[in-house]
């Protein structure tokens, strides 16, 4: 079993996002079931349907998981589990005061030493707890000797004084719950491995979970925020599976990866965020589209319509700009004040004729009927046709839009 944890505090960002596409590889080509975590406990920075989001944008991005579990819901295991370490005298209760420990955390940086918890509660007489009324949290005996290095465990906080389980003593929990085999995650986290490997050792867990700590990107942004610039989950997805990795191809689909990716290939170094590599790659996947779909991305869902947008995919590289491209078309004209007259008379012109399919038959009737010379009609039809003084071919640009020519010539 793999999981995904995800806190609803805000905007998913690429990181994020990044180790769930990788979780949801590796689940598939372990065969085992991903599930989602809900990381909830911290109710004051929860934000209203940012639980919802995070799930709309797995099943937007094609993550297929098993089940949602949110965190909160697993408080009563977490204070049992608490308890019992507390009666095995492998945690105990910590009375200090915010004001001494943050004392001490500036003692220990005016020494230009780390911080650690100096175990001042830890060998309290049970008398002197017992008829304690002041605040508490709980805390968990430190390990004997070292077992990481650099060493990031000492008698950390597992349960806060209102006795809600903190993010590392309830995760190590879950795991548990959840029988998780691997973890997938940012290595960001890698101190707080530490701290969750020793809360199972010390509840004599011995299930062995891998590990597998991936690179920090840089200059993050929202996942939220690229779909609203116009870029593909698809395109996006290819993009964080490529960083920090040597796939066999630039382009290819997510169903593709989990054919060739190897999570023990990629590096560990950080990453940069390349706008420009990602638009590189949406542009690559907006050419792959079909006519019909590529439309849908400007408004429309006709074939004709995606062919005219691709032909301007040579200039950008995003859905938001393409459809800034093909919008004019459908818009009022801004015709200069020298061309009025005769793309008036044009304009009337082509509301009387009949259809023509080819771009020429349609020229050479305008051309007669008007008595206009080809370097006038040539200035005031691209305007009539792509409300602008210059682009494409205007011949190729009408036989994508000869089925809309009265309809935007108005």
């Amino acid at each position: 079993m793999l999981r995904f944890a995800s806190s609803p505090t805000g905007d998913m960002h690429i990181g994020d996002l990044r180790v769930a596409l990788l979780n949801f590889i590796v689940s598939q080509q372990k065969k085992e079931n991903l599930i989602v975590r809900i990381d909830d406990i911290d109710k004051q920075s929860n934000i209203e349907g940012k639980d919802q989001e995070i799930l709309d944008i797995l099943e937007l991005f094609g993550i297929e998981y098993t089940q949602v579990v949110y965190q909160s819901q697993n408080i009563r295991f977490h204070s049992a589990i608490a308890l019992q370490l507390l009666h095995e005298k492998k945690a105990f209760s910590c009375f200090c005061s915010n004001e001494w420990l943050q004392k001490k955390r500036k003692e220990a940086k005016e020494a230009h030493k780390a911080y650690h918890y100096d175990d001042a509660c830890r060998y309290l007489p049970p008398e002197l707890v017992i008829d304690n009324t002041a605040p508490f949290t709980v805390r968990i005996v430190r390990p004997q000797k070292p077992t990481f290095e650099p060493d990031a465990v000492d008698s950390f906080i597992i349960m806060e004084q209102d006795k809600t389980p903190t993010a590392d003593f309830a995760c190590a929990v879950d795991d548990m719950l959840n029988d998780i085999s691997m973890i997938i995650r940012n290595d960001k986290y890698l101190n707080n491995t530490a701290k969750q490997v020793h809360v199972r050792n010390q509840l004599g867990y011995e299930k062995a979970i891998e590990y597998a700590h991936v690179s920090a990107i840089t200059n993050e942004i929202s996942v939220k925020q690229l779909l609203e610039d116009g870029y593909l989950p698809e395109a996006i997805s290819n993009y964080l599976i490529s960083i920090a990795n040597e796939p066999p191809k630039e382009i290819f689909t997510l169903k593709e990866a989990i054919e060739w990716f190897d999570i023990s290939k990629i590096s560990k170094e950080p990453v940069l965020f390349d706008i420009d590599a990602l638009k590189r790659i949406n542009k690559e996947h907006l050419k792959n589209l079909d006519a019909t779909e590529l439309s849908r991305y400007v408004g429309f869902a006709d074939a004709e319509i995606g062919e005219l947008a691709r032909i301007y995919l040579e200039e950008v590289g995003t859905t938001k700009e393409l459809k800034e491209k093909i919008a004019p078309f459908f818009a009022p004209r801004n015709v200069p004040q020298a061309l009025q007259q005769q793309t008036t008379l044009m304009a009337q012109t082509i509301k009387k004729a009949p259809y023509f399919d080819k771009y020429n038959d349609l020229k050479n009737y305008i051309m007669k009927e008007t008595g206009l010379e080809e370097k006038h009609f040539l200035q005031s039809f691209r305007i009539l046709l792509t409300n602008s003084e210059h682009g494409p071919d205007i011949a190729q640009i009408y036989k994508y839009l000869k089925n809309y020519i009265k309809e935007i010539i108005k």
